[in-house]
């Protein structure tokens, strides 16, 4: 096909004045004021050969992989078009299908934006093409590919929409009127249409977002401000961000009043109020409103959406996240800086990850501040190059700090999780954020091997450097403007000794806020170099001084623990000695950040950079024990260590209440019940004569069923069934405690998976987990 695409030549040199605008409406884009800074567009910025460059290429092999028509049968079936290709498996087949399209473009313009790839601005062009078919097939703007629970027709997706039109909403946290968060999807959609026309010019793409905009405000304009809260219940992605940039994109103030209607009070007020209550709520559903309250604040200018955002990324980054910079533990976050009991297999979604580095890039571009690159340099490095297996660009949902966790990939075909979708944008976009320009000074954020090539005479620059196996990092000046300029380097709070040497001389550690700031007139032939002496450092959890990570440079290590295919049955690896932690390291190899280290129980371990373990088991974090505390508690460590390998041996299935993919995966369905985040956890709550039914899985031989309770919630009764008949009682002790316990029955042997019902008797009754178990 030939769509008339130009030729990347003229793509470079028709963006070319709009070099530093971050859309076309530049007055909205950048208020004065507000945003001081902006990232060199990657287009100007053009990686070497690195572990980036290898990322990128991976993730861009996939994208050409992918089949658009099959990206779009969902959209096709339900304009009433013919379908050009089967729909794809995994979530794609699922009630959310649709949302892999939105991240598709979006990671298409990006690698357009940065390179001009003809490839994928075909792709883009074709994509927007069918899209504006299916608005018209619609005739209302509608564009959506989602369905409803248990239904492969997509237009059932358009039938909840227009059931919320009319008043009728049936909002629980991930189910909105029988569909899989619709507005979610519906938010990828439309951010992915508005990227390919801010990043890739792609031909239509901002009339048909205009259109979608348009679709949905009219139900939102429609409804009373208690709907709107009511819907707003049930996961929405970045909504509110979306209809600000689109206010930002045409100037239309109708999108601004939409954007502003679109804010879930329950949850960004007391944020605004500089309340931590996160303990309990699904983080990556909480994360993009706070993005939609900062970019409200960019084109709207209310200084309380800058404190919120402010005061939400500080929280989060400093009381609710691991060493590698992810949060939460099966998709939710806990309570404030208790991480040590939630060492799991199912922590730091890369979803997560994604939108605090969105919101990071943000906050520094209103106040640049070299501790916000330190996070999202932490938070890249060791979780974002950790997520994707960079020989076959597959991708990680979740990154597991439990020790002997494995990474668990993406297939090509038959995934689509949230987090393949922000996976293929997170590796488009490696060059957007190296250099930023504020005024007159050009800063160095990331110390990736590139070449920046500014147009109009500005700086070229060659940047090598083998950071982060290294921490030299060498700046030669090809071009350089006529004035006097500066440039600011970042300068890692994790070193404690930077150097800078300016044409081989050393000038100290001069600048402000986390930066050397280097003004001068700089001419071609300059050289920069920046030396970060790299440093082996502990950093225990918040919660427990003796559960330690190592941190080598800006570089989380972790015990290599064997093969991923092997099962890992032996204790965590528990480290012995009396001096600081860190000193329980030694170098193994001449090899950077590669360590040893004794292990109580006897033996060795090595401890290397944690993200390039694709395929290996790995302990992040190491309980660390001093001789005399071994000698009195290392026996029941050991024991505990021998329990929890016993009862992960003996789990059959498992089921996390409240949670949204454990729910989908075991088909939970309910009546008169609603999910509750209470005690650092969510579960679900029966009323009087509720009920709720699940599949769990089934193996030959004994089984139990346990259902875990919170110990406060005494003297609770509800009848258990499996597959119709009846199986028991679930009854709580009637005396109360704290913490959580499981009560235990029998569940009867089957060949296959089994249907378990509960049902409530007169008082409601709250259950947090079910599990089967073995023997």
């Amino acid at each position: 096909m030939d769509y008339d695409r130009p030729s990347r030549r003229a793509f470079l040199l028709a963006s070319s004045a709009m070099a530093f605008v971050g859309a076309a409406s530049p007055g909205l884009a950048a208020p004065a004021g507000r945003v001081v800074a902006e990232p060199v567009p990657a287009r100007h910025v053009a990686l070497k050969p690195s572990i980036f460059q290898q990322a990128q290429a991976a993730n861009r092999a996939y994208l050409v992989s992918l089949s658009a028509d099959r990206l779009l049968h969902n959209f096709h079936q339900g304009a009433g078009l013919s379908v050009k290709a089967p729909v794809y498996g995994g979530w794609e087949a699922q009630s959310i299908a649709g949302h892999t399209l939105g991240h598709y473009l979006t990671a298409c313009a990006l690698q357009v934006a940065g390179t001009g790839d003809p490839v994928l601005s075909d792709r883009l062009t074709y994509i927007v093409a069918e899209l504006a078919r299916v608005q018209a097939a619609h005739g209302d703007g509608y564009v959506g590919g989602t369905t409803r629970w248990g239904q492969s027709d997509a237009a059932g997706g358009k039938q909840v929409f227009e059931e919320l039109r009319r008043g009728d909403i049936r909002a629980s946290r991930f189910s909105l009127n029988d569909g899989w968060v619709p507005i979610y999807t519906w938010h990828k959609v439309h951010a992915g249409l508005l990227d390919a026309h801010r990043l890739a010019g792609t031909p239509r793409a901002l009339a048909v977002a205009v259109g979608l905009a348009g679709y949905f405000a009219t139900i939102v304009e429609g409804l009373s401000d208690a709907q709107v809260q009511q819907i707003l219940i049930t996961e929405h992605g970045g909504i509110n961000e979306a209809y600000a940039e689109t206010y930002a994109l045409t100037g239309d103030e109708r999108w601004l009043k939409v954007a502003r209607r679109l804010r879930h009070k329950a949850v960004l007020d007391p944020i605004a109020e500089g309340r931590d209550e996160l303990a309990g709520l699904h983080a990556n559903t909480q994360i993009p409103k706070v993005i939609g309250l900062a970019r409200l604040y960019e084109v709207g200018g209310d200084p309380a959406e800058a404190r919120a955002a402010r005061f939400f990324h500080q929280v989060v980054t400093e009381n609710h996240s691991y060493v590698i910079g992810g949060n939460s533990d099966r998709e939710h976050f806990g309570k404030p800086n208790e991480i040590a009991r939630h060492m799991a297999e199912t922590t730091c979604e890369a979803c997560n990850t994604y939108n605090m580095l969105k919101l990071t890039r943000r906050l520094w571009s209103w106040a640049p501040n070299g501790a916000l690159f330190d996070y999202y340099e932490r938070a890249q490095l060791n979780h974002i190059m950790a997520h994707q297996r960079p020989s076959d660009g597959m991708f990680v949902y979740f990154m597991p700090m439990a020790a002997g966790g494995r990474r668990s990939y993406s297939t090509p075909e038959d995934s689509f999780w949230c987090c393949v979708g922000s996976g293929m944008e997170s590796h488009a976009k490696h060059a957007d954020s190296i250099w930023w320009r504020g005024g007159d000074t050009l800063y160095l954020n990331l110390f990736l091997p590139s070449r920046l090539d500014l147009p109009d005479g500005d700086f070229a620059i060659d940047l090598d450097t083998r950071y982060p196996a290294e921490g030299l990092v060498r700046l030669s000046v090809v071009r350089a403007p006529s004035a006097e300029r500066e440039i600011a380097l970042r300068l890692p709070a994790w070193c404690a000794a930077p150097l800078v040497k300016v044409n081989g001389a050393a000038i100290g550690r001069p600048g402000r806020d986390g930066y050397a700031r280097l003004k001068r007139r700089w001419k071609a032939g300059d050289r920069i170099e920046l030396v970060l002496p790299m440093h082996l450092r502990a950093e225990p959890t918040p919660d427990d001084p003796n559960l330690v990570a190592f941190v080598s440079g800006p570089l989380v290590l972790a015990a290599d623990l064997g093969p991923a295919e092997r099962p890992f049955e032996r204790a965590a690896p528990a480290l012995l000695g009396d001096g600081p932690p860190a000193t329980l390291l030694r170098k193994a190899s001449s090899a950077p950040h590669v360590y040893a280290a004794d292990l109580a129980a006897g033996g060795t371990a090595t401890f290397s950079p944690f993200f390039a373990q694709y395929d290996r088991r790995t302990a992040v974090y190491a309980p660390v024990f001093t001789r005399a505390r071994w000698a009195s508690e290392g026996q029941g460590f050991l024991a505990a260590e021998r329990a929890r390998i016993d009862a992960v041996a003996r789990t059959v299935d498992t089921v996390y209440l409240g949670e949204q993919q454990p729910e989908v995966d075991h088909k939970v369905t309910a009546g008169n019940s609603e999910i509750i985040q209470l005690n650092g956890r969510s579960g679900r709550k029966l009323g009087p004569g509720g009920w709720l039914e699940m599949t769990l899985a089934r193996r030959p031989g004994p089984l139990g069923l346990q259902l875990i309770h919170w110990g406060q919630d005494a003297g609770q009764a509800a009848k258990v069934l499996v597959d119709g008949a009846p199986a028991g009682v679930f009854e709580t002790p009637t005396e109360t405690r704290d913490g959580f316990f499981a009560v235990d029955l029998p569940l009867p042997p089957g060949a296959g998976p089994a249907r378990v019902r509960l049902e409530a008797g007169e008082k409601a009754v709250m259950i947090y987990e079910a599990r089967v178990m073995a023997g």
